[in-house]
């Protein structure tokens, strides 16, 4: 099995179809799993040399470890000796024509006046383009085809170009080649040369499968087993590898983990694992229908993983004070750091009786909820009755201790913490936005890269720790 992938981006959520159903199925049956780097277009993909590594650490993210590795920049003298071999055979031939008037022709189903020559006068025409004589866009080597075939993109297809590399050097190789094999002859002649047996990859192939069936009945090779999967989009985000480019260029985005992007450092960033990815991706297959996913698709199978291990916390976003009045005596809340773990430590919290009041912080989006009269649960403590409101300050009553009343009530529950405690906390969100607000002490024992969840709010990765905090919002 092998992935494809041109290094001028990082891999995103539109990759990872191709690249796990190829990993899965090469590690199911005991084949290799070849990572195969596309780069000669270098006048149209803008390769760039941070991408090559930028998608191997991708690919090592997403656990899709490879067994052998191919740059194709480094493989154009194997490419010369296959087109000259077709060349000298008579099944290709260079032509000189005007793109214009091949296109009418093809389109004729007529054949253009190169193609009639002998194969001393077209290995001559490749030598002049190998050396200079022609130049950009002047000279073009093609595969000779059925010029009666439905398809016309099919008919005497295009495999090698001239590109001027002083204008558009490439990152590897400078100007040392000029005649660049296009995409169906460099793939067809590697995936032979490497040895690839089974294909996955994207309907809108089908057309290079046809291209490259004719170039394996002229050398001789058996063409390997292809599937073809339909498009996947998921709403709400660009899966354009361009648009992500300039935009990230111009500013737009902050890089290429900015978290409106479905980039797989934008997701690592977020707190998504890989391995949600990789079932979300096997469960889907390679079905040939096009496929539209919500991101609520990728948040459920996430949220399976991480749920389980992820630690609570309190956060509080633009916190607001609530005095509770006839409050008797100090109380402690002790709770576990997991619901479903209760050896796996605690989080404590003393609220103290200030001459029978208690004082607290609560949620912004909770003050703004409560309304006078309505009784509420602060979770883990006690429940009490809302008296009234003022801009900045929520006055309640106490009313009762037992949680079991809270219930029997059906009482709505809300986090909180004691005034003066908290740490500053910004938690990122996937539109780009930010919320700012105070996060409970106890997070400082969590560390970098741990994903836990803000209770009420969402599960969130730990970005940053300093003075503050940063986080990345995941999903709820």
């Amino acid at each position: 099995m092998c992935i494809r992938d041109s290094p001028d981006c990082v891999l995103h959520i539109g990759s990872a179809r191709a690249v796990i159903l190829s990993h899965e199925y090469a590690r199911m049956y005991d084949g290799r799993f070849i990572l195969r780097f596309e780069d000669t277009d270098p006048r149209l993909k803008k390769t760039a040399l941070e991408f090559y590594d930028l998608i191997r650490e991708d690919l090592k993210w997403l656990g899709c470890t490879w067994d052998a590795e191919y740059i194709q920049s480094d493989r154009m003298e194997i490419y010369y000796e296959y087109a000259e071999k077709l060349l000298k055979n008579g099944y290709a031939y260079v032509c000189t024509c005007q793109r214009e008037d091949f296109r009418e022709k093809i389109h004729q189903k007529m054949p253009c006046p190169c193609r009639k020559m002998p194969p001393e006068e077209n290995l001559s025409r490749w030598e002049a383009m190998l050396s200079g004589e022609y130049g950009e866009g002047e000279a073009v080597v093609r595969i000779k085809t059925d010029l009666d075939h439905p398809n016309p993109a099919i008919r005497d297809w295009p495999a090698f170009r001239i590109i001027d590399t002083k204008k558009h050097p490439h990152p590897r190789t400078g100007s040392r080649y000029r005649v660049w094999p296009l995409f169906a002859f460099a793939n067809g002649i590697d995936d032979h040369l490497n040895g690839v047996t089974h294909v996955i990859r994207g309907k809108e192939h089908l057309t290079n499968q046809r291209r490259q069936e004719y170039l394996y009945r002229y050398l001789g090779w058996e063409y390997p087993e292809a599937i073809h999967y339909g498009r996947l989009k998921i709403t709400g985000v660009t899966l354009s590898k361009s648009k992500i480019i300039r935009a990230v260029e111009e500013g737009v985005y902050s890089g290429w983990d900015d978290p409106r992007l479905a980039t797989f450092q934008a997701l690592r960033r977020r707190g998504i694992r890989p391995e949600a990815l990789r079932q979300l991706m096997i469960d889907i297959g390679p079905r040939p229908v096009d496929i539209t996913l919500s991101w609520k698709n990728l948040y459920a199978y996430n949220r399976k993983i991480i749920d389980p291990i992820a630690n609570r916390y309190f956060f509080l976003d633009e916190p607001k004070m609530m005095i509770v009045r006839g409050v008797k005596k100090d109380y402690v809340a002790s709770i576990p750091l997991h619901p479903n773990d209760p050896k796996g430590g605690k989080r404590v919290f003393t609220v103290k009786n200030r001459s029978g009041q208690a004082h607290l912080l609560i949620s912004s989006r909770d003050f703004s909820r409560l309304k006078i009269g309505s009784l509420v649960r602060l979770m883990e403590l006690f429940n009490v009755k809302v008296i009234s409101k003022k801009k900045e300050q929520i006055f309640a009553d106490f009313h009762s201790e037992d949680y079991k009343k809270a219930k029997q009530l059906g009482l709505v529950l809300i986090h909180w913490l004691p005034e003066g405690e908290g740490i500053p906390c910004e938690a990122i969100m996937p539109d780009g936005s930010i919320v700012r607000g105070l996060a409970e002490e106890g997070l400082c024992q969590a560390s970098i890269d741990q994903i836990v969840q803000f209770e009420r709010f969402g599960f969130v990765r730990i970005d940053w720790m300093d003075e503050g905090i940063k986080v990345f919002f995941a999903h709820e």
